[in-house]
This record gives structure tokens, sequence and C-alpha cells, in this order.
């Protein structure tokens, strides 16, 4: 009969299903905890990548003080506009919305993705009403694309939590900034730890083999042109097929999470780090920007949320000292 052959199985079982997500912009569902009072997220545009020299200031690495390269993505980060707030309480199903109270006035283009009211009042008093039973608060802001280099107007809408212990600070913090716009510098400083939540790039309907990495099969297989099939789709009895049968279908445009990315630089100033040319599919930046350390999951032009760092690690380094960013075009030529 021959030795009996293991293995682990192809792909893994943890991202099922593996469908596309329902929209652009990521919804957060985890919120760290911070002392500090102020929001816990920001939304940015990415831009494209580079690469750049740091000086390594982490004294257990075997590059200490020495220029190290290193992949950087680029985000352009326009200022956002608080449009409300919303309080939630805590029931045996969770949470619960317990009130909101909107800004005095809207930007225009909010009236592209949201009715608007016809005569908007911030009410804060409502806030202090339930203020016994309030357990969260969170901002409901809206980006700017139109200050951006983006062929769009309508605003993207994203609910972010306002940190910190006292609920009666968070009020008062909550009250201050409705309708007011905010930076990335009000929230984030450079060498700071991050989490990049976003939607994927899309790759449509693939195969197999591009979607579970299985093994392409050759002999009869190939001759018979299904070489890039799976081989078994399960045994007679039970006489259905497993919902862990690797199969064809959707690839990409999922959310993800990546944790622990580095902030090298937050500027003011993009024509520093824009590429001659511009970036490919981008353009230039206008606004502030982020340069991240590593990758980040998504295409150019897509919304990226910020989120203060999770599983925040231990060791903290400050902010390393850039000492060279590429301009190069990245067109190739």
């Amino acid at each position: 009969m021959g030795m009996k052959r293991n293995r682990p199985r192809r792909g893994s079982l943890a991202f099922s299903p593996r469908k596309r997500a329902k929209r652009p912009v990521p919804k957060i569902r985890s919120w760290p905890e911070r002392e500090t009072v102020k929001l816990l997220a920001f939304p940015v545009y990415k831009a494209g990548t580079t690469h750049a020299l740091y000086k390594e200031n982490n004294p257990k690495s075997p590059n200490a003080d020495q220029d190290v390269f290193t992949p950087v993505t680029v985000m352009e980060a326009p200022d956002i506009t608080i449009a409300g707030i919303r309080a939630y309480g805590k029931d045996t199903k969770g949470l619960k919305a317990l009130t909101e109270v909107w800004a005095d006035s809207f930007d225009k283009e909010l009236g592209r993705k949201i009715n608007l009211p016809k005569e908007p009042k911030a009410n804060t008093e409502k806030l202090d009403e339930v203020a016994d039973k309030i357990v969260e608060v969170r901002a409901i802001v809206h980006t700017n694309p139109k200050d951006t280099n983006l062929p769009k107007k309508k605003p993207e809408i994203i609910e972010i939590k306002i940190g910190g212990k006292n609920i009666s600070d968070i009020i008062a913090y909550a009250k201050d900034i409705i309708g007011k716009k905010l930076s990335i510098n009000d929230v984030f400083t450079g060498g700071e730890f991050i989490d990049t939540v976003a939607i994927t790039k899309g790759k449509g309907f693939q195969g197999p083999v591009k979607r579970w990495g299985i093994k392409i099969q050759f002999g009869k297989h190939q001759n018979k042109g299904v070489g890039r099939h799976t081989g078994s789709i399960g045994p007679w009895t039970p006489k259905r097929i497993m919902w862990t049968v690797p199969m064809a279908g959707q690839v990409g445009f999922h959310q993800r999470t990546e944790y622990n990315k580095r902030i090298l630089k937050i500027g003011e100033n993009g024509s520093e780090i824009v590429p001659k040319g511009g970036f490919l599919n981008y353009g230039v930046v206008k606004n502030n920007y982020v340069l991240v350390k590593g990758s980040v999951q998504g295409p150019a032009k897509r919304m990226v949320v910020l989120r203060e760092a999770i599983r925040n690690p231990e060791d903290k380094f400050g902010l390393p000292e850039l000492t060279y960013v590429s301009t190069e075009s990245k067109q190739g030529n």
C-alpha cells in the first residue's frame, strides 16, 4: 500500500469566509485602553511607497547607531472634521447608543454622503443628561478629500473612540472639539507604534492555486488541462462537500489589520517626499503626511485608519533620525 503521507492543509481557515468587504472604508471593532484624553485613531489616504535611511536608535539592535535602509509608505493626512459625538451605554447585549450630538454647521460636501439637518444645533446638554450611564464616547468624524489631489469630494464618515479614564473629562473634551478640525499632530507623534486598518487590494475571482496555495498537479492531469484544480474534494461518505475544501472564489478586498507599524516622521510639507513625477496613481501630496516603516495594505488612494497600537510594545525608542528619503521617479524611467 505504501506509506501514508501527512502534511498541513493548504491555506488558513482563520480568514474564512474569504469574501469581499461591504465597503472600502474599514470598520474598527476593537479599541485600546488609554489614559490620555484624545482620539484613538486618524484616517489617512495611502499615496505610495519609497525608501529611506534612518539612524537606528534601538540600543538592543545589532545595527544600533548605524544607517538602516527600509521601505516606507507615504500617507497623506488632511485635517478631519468632528461632525458629531455619540455616547454609548452598556446592557446585557453589549454597547448601546444612548444619545448623539451634531455640530452647529457642516461642510457642504458632507451633504453628498448623508442628509443634513435643515437647522443644525449642537445640543451638548444631552450628554450631561445621560452622563451617569455613559461607558464610551466616540467622535463622528469625516475626512476632507477635497483638500487632497484625489478626484473626489464625497467624504468618508467613521466613528473614533475618545480615550481616557474619567467620563467627565471625556465629555468635556468631546464638547470642546465638536464642529472643529483636528490634524494628525493632535493624535499621533513621530516614533510611535500604530496599527493600520484598511481594505486590501482586490484581485477578483481566482482559482484555488492562487487563492489557497494548493499544489499544481502534473502527469495525466496536466495533459488533460486540469492541473490547477483540487484533486479530491472529499470522500464518498459523508455525501456532501465540506466547507474546508479549497475552492475558487474572491481574492483580496478584505479588511485586514497590521500591528505595530512605526511612524518614522510626521511632516507638513509634502514636497519633501513626493518623487519626481508624483506618486503612481496618486499624484502629489499637498497636506500633512505620515511616513510609516514598511508596507501598508491597500492600493493608492485607499483610506487607511491609523489606530493606537492595541498590542503596544514595551520597548519604545522615540523618534529616529531620518538621514535620507528617496524622491527619485517611481515610473521606471
